[in-house]
């Protein structure tokens, strides 16, 4: 059994960062699914929901989505708060799991870091080359891409339906205009000499 971790929504100016932890049995035949399996960001939104729903349906997969809000993100900074994330999302697995199911290797893609005391194992471009990571890119992509569509019914100005907060032309018009609301990232603001 491998865990992968991924992250995103590292560089939006608005928003959380989400994490998710995928327990993958190494017996499981991804091939079966008919789906690519890459990086989210090389997947359609399609390609990704249907994804989701396999992971959903396999009873063998252990899996688990946590996130930092804004907030945090300015008082800890983005690497802190995506790695207590990934810390969360790790133990909601491991809580999971019995001893027979002890993962043989947890894997993190680039950037993230569990507490010290874990045997882990970073990958560059983990997302495209470790199923497990892979999974887990796609699981936190989707739960964020939802999360801000949501919060774009509440802030409509901001077109959080189509950019997810990350700093587009659009956004940054808005955020001239309106100037930031709660979930934005106030220190991301700053950094990029928005306001």
């Amino acid at each position: 059994m491998t865990i992968g971790i991924d992250e995103v929504g590292r560089g939006p100016l608005a928003g959380p960062v989400f994490v998710a932890a995928v327990a993958l049995p190494s017996r499981l035949d991804l091939k079966k699914s008919d789906l690519p399996l890459r990086d989210s960001k090389r997947l359609t939104a399609h390609q990704r929901k249907a994804w989701c729903a396999w992971i959903k349906k396999n009873r063998e997969i252990l899996y688990a989505v946590a996130r930092c809000g804004p907030k945090l993100i300015d008082r800890i900074n983005i690497t802190q708060a995506a790695n207590r994330a990934a810390n969360r999302a790790y133990g909601k697995i491991i809580a999971s799991l019995s001893a027979k199911h002890y993962p043989l290797a947890t894997l993190l893609d680039a950037g993230l870091r569990l507490p010290q005391g874990i045997a882990q194992k970073n990958v560059v471009k983990g997302d495209e080359k470790i199923p497990a990571i892979a999974l887990a890119s796609i699981l936190a992509k989707v739960a964020r891409d939802a999360y801000m569509t949501k919060q774009a019914q509440h802030y409509p100005e901001y077109g959080w339906e189509k950019n997810k907060g990350y700093g587009t032309a659009l956004h940054i018009k808005a955020l001239k205009k309106c100037g930031p609301c709660d979930i934005h990232r106030l220190t991301f603001i700053r950094n990029f000499r928005i306001l």
